[in-house]
């Protein structure tokens, strides 16, 4: 009687990786994107935008598309393409150059670089949709100025939008423009106020 030879280990090694990706499909990745804003005139000439702080619960690959009584709901098989603190922090910065086109935003400053003339720090408290659908943008916003006689100014916005249509898509087409509105926000603390009527 003859004895059964053991399958290879990579053969086995194979069995198991093919089963493995019949099981796990790749998951579908979402970005956000800049959104066009109204330039303002000149604003400092540096700006340095800080690492976005992220509440915890965000913090993460998984997309969170609905919390509702206390809970909260992922997106099924949908992850975002990069960190959500990263991608919010590039963003935001591509978002201010484009409002203040006078000013050259940077998101980190080497320590041999020179001190920028204003410097702003977020921090995003709420970032999902709610039970009703709409999406919340909460967000604590410092601005700092190190000339011009101006005193830091801190404010805490809350902003609002309601998705054109149902799924990942349009959710993450909602928190880009909602970015963008934060970034307006931020764009008029930064320009100052208008100027005298010529």
């Amino acid at each position: 009687m003859s004895r059964r030879r053991p399958r290879p280990r990579w053969l086995v090694a194979t069995v198991l990786a093919a089963s493995g990706c019949a099981a796990s499909p790749e998951p579908a990745y979402y970005a956000l994107a800049p959104s066009e804003g109204a330039p303002r005139r000149a604003g400092p000439r540096t700006i340095e935008l800080r690492h976005p702080a992220l509440a915890g619960y965000l913090d993460r690959a998984r997309i969170v598309v609905r919390v509702a009584d206390y809970r909260l709901r992922f997106a099924t098989g949908e992850r975002w393409a990069e960190p959500l603190d990263d991608m919010i922090g590039r963003v935001l910065a591509e978002d201010l150059s484009d409002r203040l086109p006078g000013s050259a935003v940077f998101r980190e400053r080497a320590a041999s670089a020179r001190a920028p003339d204003a410097v702003v720090d977020v921090d995003i408290e709420r970032f999902d949709a709610g039970a009703d659908g709409a999406v919340t943008l909460r967000a604590q916003v410092a601005v700092g100025f190190r000339s011009g006689g101006r005193t830091t100014t801190s404010r805490s916005l809350v902003l609002s939008g309601r998705p054109a249509a149902v799924g990942t898509p349009a959710l993450a087409a909602t928190m880009s423009e909602l970015l963008g509105r934060l970034a307006d926000a931020i764009a008029v603390v930064l320009a100052g106020p208008p100027g005298p009527p010529g």
